[in-house]
């Protein structure tokens, strides 16, 4: 059984904590985060930790616990490191650059692909092939490096297309020739 939700989160230095009823306020050197927490999780701040509390050991109360824990240590570090997902892009001619409030994406096509970065996000390229999306929500920059991945997923025959940094591509064999006389 996971105890995640029992540990308490250390608040660094540099980092303001603020609750108002069942929202949750975190500013820090990267930025300022805020989430609701469900109404009967109940977090204590005490100097520079903080601690969170469930009614009952029911099975809901349980998982929103943990949960809540989970979600509020992730603002927290957001805020004081902030996150970042790293992408390559594998193909002949495939390459990327910024332009702007875009991301330009050669990738194959008849057209360049535009990706419009979203706010909150900062994406760096470099040498045209690696892509770093960064910034201080974790679930935002995980699903702006996947919408990244969606334009062009990595093909199991060449491996050409969009994939996370380190992420094995299962390769499939290409169509065997026949050999030998045909018809005997």
């Amino acid at each position: 059984m996971s105890r995640v939700g029992e540990r308490p989160i250390i608040v660094p230095e540099g980092v303001k904590v603020q609750i108002e009823g069942n929202t949750f306020t975190v500013e820090g050197p990267k930025g300022k985060l805020t989430r609701k927490i469900p109404s009967e999780i109940k977090v204590e701040v005490k100097e520079k930790e903080i601690i969170i509390k469930r009614p009952s050991s029911a099975k809901p109360h349980k998982s929103l616990h943990g949960l809540s824990r989970s979600l509020l240590a992730n603002m927290i570090k957001g805020v004081n490191e902030g996150f970042f997902k790293s992408l390559e892009i594998i193909g002949v001619g495939y390459k990327a650059n910024l332009k702007g409030d875009k991301l330009m994406l050669s990738l194959g096509l008849s057209h360049p692909v535009e990706f419009p970065i979203p706010k909150g996000i900062e994406i760096k390229v470099e040498k045209g092939t690696q892509i770093i999306v960064s910034g201080g929500d974790k679930g935002l920059v995980g699903e702006a490096a996947s919408n990244i991945r969606a334009l062009k997923p990595p093909e199991p025959y060449k491996g050409k297309g969009i994939r996370y940094k380190g992420e094995y591509i299962k390769r499939k064999v290409g169509k065997a020739a026949v050999t030998g006389p045909v018809g005997t």
